[in-house]
Order: C-alpha cells, then sequence, then structure tokens
C-alpha cells in the first residue's frame, strides 16, 4: 500500500468501512484493509491495515501490520510494519514498531519503543 497520510483515504482502499454512525464494543478482527470512521471500544487484532479517519474515537489496544491514525486513539498501538500518526491525530497510549511516523501537530502521549523489523 502507498504511503496515504496526507491523502484522503479513498473508500475504495478499504474493504471494510466502520461508518461514522457506528458504536462498536468488542473486538475487531480481521485481514484486509479497515477504515474506522465511528466509534470502537475493545480490541483490535488484524494481519490488514487499518486506518483511524480524522472523526473516529477508538478505545481500544491495537494491534495490526500497519496502523494510520488521523483520529483519536487511547490505547496501546502495535504494528508489525509501521504506525503513523498524522497531524490530526491524537495517540494515548504506548506505540510498538520498526516503523513510526509522527507528523508535526500531531498529540502523543505514551512510550515509543522501536523493534527491529521481523523477516
Amino acid at each position: 500500500m502507498t504511503e496515504i497520510y496526507n491523502d484522503f483515504l479513498e473508500d475504495s482502499d478499504f474493504d471494510t468501512i466502520l461508518s461514522s454512525d457506528i458504536d462498536f464494543t468488542g473486538t475487531l478482527r480481521f485481514e484486509k484493509p479497515f477504515l474506522i470512521r465511528g466509534k470502537v471500544s475493545g480490541e483490535i487484532t488484524a494481519t490488514g491495515f487499518l486506518a483511524i479517519d480524522e472523526n473516529a474515537v477508538v478505545n481500544a489496544n491495537i494491534h495490526a501490520l500497519r496502523v494510520l491514525i488521523r483520529g483519536q486513539v487511547k490505547g496501546d498501538v502495535t504494528a508489525v510494519e509501521k504506525v503513523e500518526v498524522t497531524i490530526t491525530g491524537k495517540l494515548s497510549g504506548n506505540v510498538t514498531s520498526p516503523e513510526i511516523y509522527m507528523e508535526t501537530g500531531c498529540v502523543f502521549n505514551g512510550r515509543c519503543t522501536m523493534v527491529e523489523k521481523q523477516v
């Protein structure tokens, strides 16, 4: 997947979209690209790419292949490849990944751990 943190999130880039009027509580598991525009509480475990849009609110620990945060996340975030937090993103929790990108102006409160990329 190409770098999209500065681009609009196109619906066609995602297999599943949790729309802005959805308030989900529980465990999310998925393999293909997933976009959250609503509210999620619980746990997210994925082997695919996760994007959290600007107005989304996520209160969950996240483990995914790649994570893009443009909205609000409270919880620890672990990514196999990369975590990106954009200028509109707010992350309260620890982040662990081989690559971590935090755009100037984002809000981050937690610990950052960069690990070796798994081959």
